[in-house]
């Protein structure tokens, strides 16, 4: 058995047909005439009684079904997330689509956008997700990694950093708690909403985000990308230490659909805030040791790896 299927709906087959001056319906029905035409004088054995196409209410009247039992159960939200926004095709773009910075089809610069949108929570089956991986004996240790990295899961604790002379806080997520007394600065997503309340009164917070708009969100490129950010004007209060403020950037590197859109910045023991922290000369504090008490080198780059908490930690103002 093998079928066919046309994944056949959507806006970039709608803006092919104005462009093209023909209705989508046919325009969608004509490319895949010739496509099948084609597949079939190549002599592919596919069994064209098992045809279908996404487009054809044959088939798409079963997503609806199963959407509304998914709504009924809970298991579907709206909520906003940003996305790779082509202007010119108005769509969005999977990270695939966007190459050096450009819509594969348009070839307009991408921008990040952040809009209304559908969700499964398949967060609800996370755990059961992760402990099934391992009854999958035969399949290879490289894709139940992938399948991991997908599912996504994370373990932590989610911090309120009070904002000074602000009768609000600033709410973290962090995998690494141990490493609290090490916060140095903190970093909010351009689409933040402290980060866009800043824009609106400073010219240069407003003309920074509408840089980062320009910027891929792909894992790949934020490892790579200059890690760049501007102050804020606003500090937040150390939790264990209320006598040290700390400054809160808004930051090219922290994504809004991660957590809570922002970070506490602990550059010693994380590298991206360590390369950000080295740029604007901010605070470098090591609070886990590499054993036996010792202080980590954190000269040249974050030390990473699990240990024990130092017992003599330098005040925040120390710089290495």
């Amino acid at each position: 058995m093998q079928p066919m299927g046309w994944d056949a709906f959507g806006l970039p087959a709608e803006n092919a047909a104005i462009e093209n001056g023909v209705h989508p319906a046919k325009w969608t029905d004509q490319n895949i005439a010739y496509m099948r035409s084609q597949l079939e004088r190549l002599g592919f054995g596919y069994d064209w009684q098992r045809e279908l196409a996404t487009c054809k209410t044959e088939y798409y009247r079963w997503e609806q079904w199963f959407f509304l039992r998914l709504y009924e159960k809970g298991l579907v939200y709206r909520s906003t997330a940003t996305v790779n926004w082509d202007p010119v095709d108005e769509t969005v773009l999977a990270n695939e689509q966007v190459i050096d910075g450009r819509g594969w089809r348009s070839g307009a610069l991408v921008e990040r956008k952040e809009i209304p949108q559908w969700f499964l929570k398949i967060t609800a089956y996370a755990e059961e997700l992760l402990n099934e991986l391992d009854n999958l004996e035969d399949w290879p240790d490289a894709v139940k990694t992938m399948q991991r990295n997908w599912i996504g899961r994370s373990e932590g604790l989610e911090l309120k950093f009070a904002l000074i002379g602000l009768d609000d806080s600033l709410e973290v997520f962090t995998t690494r708690p141990d490493t609290l007394y090490g916060v140095s600065y903190m970093a909010v997503a351009p689409e933040h909403p402290l980060a866009l309340s800043a824009a609106a009164a400073d010219d240069a917070v407003a003309e920074f985000l509408n840089e980062c708009k320009l910027q891929s969100t792909t894992e790949a490129a934020l490892e790579k990308m200059e890690k760049k950010g501007i102050p804020l004007g606003v500090n937040a209060r150390h939790p264990p230490l209320p006598d040290e403020s700390i400054p809160v950037y808004v930051a090219n590197f922290v994504l809004m659909s991660y957590g809570t859109g922002a970070v506490m910045a602990v550059p010693a023991h994380d590298q991206r805030d360590w390369d950000f922290a080295k740029k604007y000369d901010l605070p470098i504090r090591p609070v886990i040791s590499c054993g036996n008490g010792e202080i980590p080198d954190i000269s040249e780059r974050a030390y990473i790896e699990k240990g024990e908490s130092c017992t003599k930690w330098r005040p925040l103002g120390a710089r290495l």
